[in-house]
């Protein structure tokens, strides 16, 4: 009887454990400082939500909508694959995406998922029609009492072009000592992004290793592999920062393992 009562116990522990570890969203702050960042953008709040891949945060995602209104935003950065190709449901991932826009403003660049459905433009349409800003290998200048900042996007290297090519197309009209904001899918290609002069980056992709290990990380990334370098947190290399999301959902691997739904917070301060 003794035997059967601690079965039960356990598997219930691991039912509680699963559910926590892919249903309790936390929140991650991080502050970026320096004298690039233009005074009157000082105190700008950008949010990051990535890689959703269709997961379900309460009816009509309101949990995830509630959790990031919580935040007070200034701009939303949606880091891509916001849907999941091996089980595409569109209207089901518009859902989050609907109630962020009537937050504030919100910019997204696709992921390798949303290419792998092949229907790259009608996630386009979807989105725009919502009020989405794309961000197609293009940048758009944000403007506060005559000073200037950059936001760039690049989309997943899957459309057929290299990232250098599309960090090249994304900031050709764009001034070299211009603060940037990068969004972009992939943090395994880092130094790209660094060799180019971004200022900030923000990227997602790697699930946070989806298994983490405490004390020693992320277990596996896409375009990684094993003991990943890029899964969660902040990383410098000479005057870029970037800031990699765990996500939100998962995709072939069905669940996150001391690995907690991650929304990121970022804000700029001027040094």
């Amino acid at each position: 009887m003794k035997k059967l009562l601690y079965g039960v116990f356990f598997v219930v522990f691991i039912v509680i454990f699963l559910y926590v570890n892919n249903h309790w969203l936390v929140v991650s702050k991080h502050v970026f400082e320096s004298e690039k960042v233009p005074a009157s953008f000082d105190g700008l709040r950008i949010v990051q939500v990535s890689d959703l891949h269709d997961a379900l945060f309460g009816n009509n995602q309101q949990k995830l909508i509630a959790k990031v209104k919580e935040t007070n935003p200034d701009y939303i950065f949606i880091t891509g694959d916001v849907i999941d190709s091996n089980r595409y449901d569109l209207k089901q991932s518009l859902q989050a995406v609907k109630g962020l826009v009537e937050i504030t403003d919100v910019y997204y660049v696709l992921g390798n998922h949303e290419v792998a459905t092949n229907k790259v433009s009608e996630i386009y349409e979807a989105l725009s029609s919502l009020g989405v800003h794309i961000m197609a290998n293009e940048s758009t200048v944000l403007e506060r009492d005559g000073e200037r900042l950059a936001i760039v996007g690049i989309e997943d290297p899957l459309m057929g072009r290299s990232t250098e090519e599309m960090l090249e197309l994304a900031t050709a009209y764009l001034p070299d000592d211009m603060f940037k904001m990068l969004l972009a899918h992939r943090p395994e290609v880092f130094n790209t992004y660094v060799n180019d002069g971004i200022d900030l980056v923000f990227s997602g992709h790697a699930h946070g290793g989806q298994v983490r290990i405490p004390g020693l990380g992320g277990l596996v990334a896409p375009g990684q592999g094993l003991f990943p370098k890029y899964t969660a947190g902040v990383y410098d290399e000479e005057t870029t920062k970037m800031v990699v999301s765990r996500g939100l959902g998962n995709s072939s691997v069905p669940y996150r393992i001391f690995n907690l739904p991650e929304i990121i917070v970022m804000d700029l301060k001027k040094k």
